[in-house]
């Protein structure tokens, strides 16, 4: 685990029709951790996901993915900056193989116009070749490497959130937003996908995740940012959460 913030957001507003979503926010997410986020529904955790990832652009307040201001940048350039998202309900493209719905996820693909110009076409079939065995690299680690030729659209929901995993690692990010893994993930493959982020963090990957599971945010993360009616309201060690009595009265229940 390295020292100093990552991910630096400060007074992030954003409002919708006058209702503000996310007001004045401020957080941190430290390299090589897993830091949850959580909160009640309509908290406004999603929409400071979306501003982070370049999808809103937000009324007020800085984003600084390391040395790097990011917000009001597209989504295509928050990517560049080495930001990944993934989407609770998967994205895949249903009709090609797992394989190809990886090598889609690379920056730099060779099927991009300007990548083959440059390289030239025997550099760019070399680069094709280097990114198909990182693809079936990449599906290895998630599990998913006897599926790849398979249509995308055949996985199972758990299944898919694993491609989701993988399509983000695709594209080497410093910093991958996972909006909540485990939805609609049976028992035995939500504790392979937490292994496997598990694993991923003691190798250098940092996380930072919405997820409604308590068992798994307080087992699996490293700290926890609680938000409620757009506001951060805690911070800090599971176990400081857990006991947090603002915590306990806004949202675990007491």
């Amino acid at each position: 685990m390295t020292e100093g913030p990552l991910l630096r957001v400060r007074g992030l507003s954003k409002a919708f029709g006058g209702i503000r979503a996310v007001d004045a926010c401020s957080l941190e997410v430290h390299a090589g951790t897993i830091t949850g986020l959580i909160g009640p529904n309509g908290a406004g955790k999603s929409t400071l996901f979306n501003i982070v990832a370049g999808l809103y652009a937000p009324d007020e307040g800085e984003i600084w993915l390391g040395g790097r201001r990011i917000d009001g940048l597209p989504p295509h350039l928050v990517v560049a900056a080495g930001l990944m998202k993934t989407w609770q309900v998967p994205r895949e493209f249903r009709n090609l193989p797992v394989l190809d719905n990886a090598i889609l996820a690379a920056r730099g693909h060779p099927g991009e116009g300007l990548v083959s110009l440059l390289l030239g076409p025997r550099a760019a079939m070399r680069h094709e070749a280097f990114l198909e065995e990182k693809a079936r690299r990449t599906l290895g680690l998630v599990g998913l490497a006897e599926l790849a030729e398979a249509p995308a659209g055949s996985l199972s929901g758990g299944q898919k959130k694993l491609l989701e995993l993988a399509r983000a690692l695709m594209a080497d990010p410093v910093l991958i937003l996972l909006d909540e893994p485990m939805a609609g993930v049976n028992p035995v493959l939500a504790g392979r996908l937490m292994e496997i982020i598990d694993r991923l963090r003691r190798e250098g990957h940092t996380f930072f995740l919405i997820e409604h599971d308590m068992e798994v945010v307080m087992s699996r993360c490293d700290r926890i940012i609680v938000m409620h009616e757009g506001r951060k309201i805690a911070e800090g060690l599971p176990l400081e959460v857990r006991t947090n009595p603002v915590v306990l009265d806004s949202y675990l229940g007491g």
